[in-house]
């Protein structure tokens, strides 16, 4: 008898009924015909059709009730994780985390008409599934998929061939490296730029620090309003737009705590433009003078393996710079085996392992941190983008 509220938490696009919008629902009811509120993108929705799914059959139904999981036909912008209501009993249920992508394939059709087609097959399978990404790069012109692992591009692969019928070429997996700070660097940026009327004038002295968690912080600590409030925002700004690009290999720079500590302003020339202008510039200064390193993705993997063949996997984990964290028995005759692996080592992982074991040991992986990569494997990276 509560208003209604459900969690959209899965999308399907199926080529007879279309876009199929899984839902549970925690409370109220919804009958076809309903119009919805989706608190998530804050916009109205219409309900055409309610469905349950059992395999491949589909059964209509008029209505559905607290408890039900049915698939939704006629939504038009509602994606996993929003939450939809009753619009005047407007609620937001926790969303889906979805990590970030840790792998990434270069993919383009093998025609002008297969690439129209493959445009169109990537839109709706990034709909489908959160943690699949579709990146256009400008500088190398190819389109970039990125998904959770080797085997996770594969399946999306097979998929735009077998249900979409895209005929198209796939480049070598790359890896999504990160860039960090190496040590604290103090920077004294004074930004002038006079081409004739008003000019752009300011003048920021900012910290930057490495942090652990991986986020950027910023903080200031003016005195005296050296550099007044209105322009905190516009340095905040000109930092973090420059650490979407580092200037290493060109990766994301992660984990900054910047803090403003001084600088000067000009009463006609300073702007918010010419701030971020020096912020940003600050902060290419002080990445190239903090030691800057790579950082690489670490896999969580876990390996279900027969006694007979524990020596050769752990031996085999040990050249792909793993390092093994526990093993216990899990039934007879055979053991679990806990290790972290950098993601550039696992790439082909899974055939190697089906031949060591003769296929019979099974592993599954997931994104665990960002770690620093081993000066050869860094000078390595960029050496190869730099060729890009």
């Amino acid at each position: 008898s509560d208003p209604f509220s459900a969690l959209a938490f899965k999308i399907i696009h199926d080529p007879y009924a279309g876009q199929q919008t899984f839902i549970r629902i925690y409370s109220g009811s919804i009958s076809s015909g309903d119009s919805v509120w989706n608190s998530t993108r804050k916009h109205k929705e219409r309900i055409g059709r309610i469905m349950r799914i059992r395999a491949k059959e589909r059964i209509e139904m008029n209505s559905a009730q607290a408890g039900d999981i049915v698939a939704l036909v006629g939504l038009k912008d509602t994606t996993t994780g929003n939450t939809l209501c009753d619009n005047d009993a407007r609620v937001i249920l926790e969303s889906i985390n979805v990590p970030e992508t840790v792998i990434g394939v270069s993919v383009t059709g093998a025609s002008q008409k297969e690439n129209e087609k493959l445009g169109k097959a990537l839109h709706k399978l990034a709909k489908e599934d959160p943690s699949f990404t579709v990146i256009h790069d400008d500088e190398t012109r190819e389109t970039i998929i990125g998904g959770m692992g080797e085997l996770h591009l594969e399946v999306i692969v097979d998929r735009l061939r077998c249900e979409f019928g895209v005929e198209c070429e796939v480049g070598q997996p790359k890896v999504s490296y990160r860039e960090s700070m190496g040590k604290p660097v103090e920077v004294n940026y004074r930004h002038v730029k006079q081409t004739g009327g008003r000019g752009q004038f300011a003048h920021v002295v900012i910290l930057f620090e490495p942090s652990d968690d991986n986020l950027f912080h910023f903080e200031e600590k003016i005195r005296g309003g050296t550099v007044p409030q209105e322009y905190f925002g516009a340095v905040k700004r000109g930092i973090e737009d420059t650490m979407v690009k580092g200037i290493l290999a060109g990766y994301p720079v992660l984990g900054v705590t910047a803090t403003l500590l001084d600088g000067g302003f000009h009463s006609v020339d300073s702007s918010d433009m010419a701030f971020r202008a020096a912020a940003a510039a600050a902060f290419r200064e002080a990445f190239r003078k903090s030691a800057p390193r790579l950082l690489e993705p670490l896999m969580k993997v876990e390996i279900n393996t027969p006694d007979d063949h524990i020596g050769d996997v752990v031996g085999d984990l040990g050249q792909r710079r793993g390092k093994v964290a526990s093993m216990r028995r899990f039934r007879k005759g055979a053991q679990k085996i806990n290790a972290t692996v950098p993601l550039g080592e696992m790439f082909g992982y899974a055939t190697s392992l089906r031949t060591m074991t003769s296929g019979r040991a099974t592993f599954s992986m997931e994104f665990c941190t960002y770690q620093p990569t081993p000066l050869a494997v860094q000078e390595a990276v960029i050496k190869e983008r730099s060729k890009q």
